[in-house]
């Protein structure tokens, strides 16, 4: 399926944001699963607001001064693992460049790497039966999908896709078994039903219920009792750029990797809202557009975004050519 036609098809559904995000910093750091531990397990590509840290309770929007977003009143953070390509030859480590989502790229807009952030009504889906009033997260939100630790497909709503040209290909719950000559696309779906009481559980995705049963389209019935309240429809996307690597690929098994090792099934996303005051409610209450929220939400240049930066909080080593991942000890 190519990204315009899938954009056309979604576009006149309902309101909704579509944005990019470019990279905040690129380090072992995970305030959700792991807060307050410096370094984390492993490393992490986060995009959003500049109040990223190894602690982050409370508004993250009302500390942050800065994001990387092209919607300039949200302050959220959003991360994933990083990806990795593995030599099959020598066993050493690289890691692979982000670059921005097409066609976002094109124009403009200037993005520097990150990801592209969706924030629907309804998952996307033409069915309007079941609709609910969206309600926006509150202060101090967060929530994961997907765990490093899967061997097999959790969560409908974690997928890859092998891109050729503008061509995404085929939706796949694990790695591409061939050389992608555009690269690697991975989506990473939220769960849209929420507890309406805890922002956050022991889990991170306990207080969270997914009703999306189709890579991208949500035909299940409204939000159950346990989970009543629809929230916004958290979806981003990431192109991995594999093309430098796929020389080195001739023969094998897929040689790339997440930064925990592990299966690609282990594919994950961590949220932590921080939007400023109604903003994302104002979106969420405007119908009939998409893209922008019906022009309630205030955009800023990509060249101002990507100025905003955090500080290296770790201080190693995770480009170039590494013997082991980072945080992963080098096998005996």
């Amino acid at each position: 399926m190519r990204l315009l036609s899938a954009i056309a098809f979604i576009a006149p559904v309902q309101a909704g944001l579509r944005f990019p995000c470019s990279t905040l910093t690129i380090q072992r750091l995970d305030p959700v699963v792991q807060p307050g531990i410096n370094p984390s397990a492993h490393v992490h590509h986060i995009v959003g607001g500049n109040a990223f840290n190894a602690t982050m309770l409370g508004d993250v929007g009302a500390r942050a001064t800065c994001t990387t977003c092209q919607m300039a009143e949200d302050f959220s953070n959003y991360w994933t693992a990083h990806l990795y390509f593995k030599h099959p030859v020598n066993g050493s480590y690289h890691r692979v460049p982000v670059i921005p989502v097409q066609p976002l790229l094109g124009g403009s807009n200037g993005a520097q790497g990150g990801l592209t952030v969706y924030y629907t009504q309804f998952d996307l889906s033409r069915d309007n039966l079941n609709q609910q009033k969206i309600k926006a997260f509150p202060p101090g939100f967060r929530m994961t999908v997907g765990s490093p630790t899967a061997t097999a497909r959790e969560h409908i709503g974690l997928s890859y896709q092998c891109m050729t040209g503008g061509n995404r290909g085929t939706l796949q719950a694990n790695f591409p078994d061939k050389p992608c000559s555009g690269g690697i696309f991975t989506t990473h779906h939220f769960p849209p039903c929420w507890d309406g009481k805890n922002l956050d559980s022991a889990d991170h995705q306990s207080h969270m219920y997914n009703t999306v049963n189709t890579d991208y389209f949500n035909n299940a019935p409204a939000c159950p009792e346990s989970h009543p309240v629809r929230v916004p429809q958290v979806t981003f996307e990431i192109t991995w750029d594999t093309t430098k690597f796929n020389s080195m690929w001739t023969s094998g098994p897929n040689p790339f990797v997440w930064s925990f090792e592990g299966s690609g099934y282990g594919t994950h996303g961590d949220y932590m809202f921080g939007w400023k005051d109604d903003a994302l409610q104002r979106a969420m209450d405007k119908s009939e557009c998409f893209y922008d929220g019906c022009g309630s939400i205030t955009k800023q240049a990509m060249s101002t975004a990507n100025q905003c930066k955090v500080a290296d909080m770790v201080g190693e080593e995770t480009d170039g050519w590494l013997d082991s991942l980072p945080g992963m000890a080098m096998p005996a």
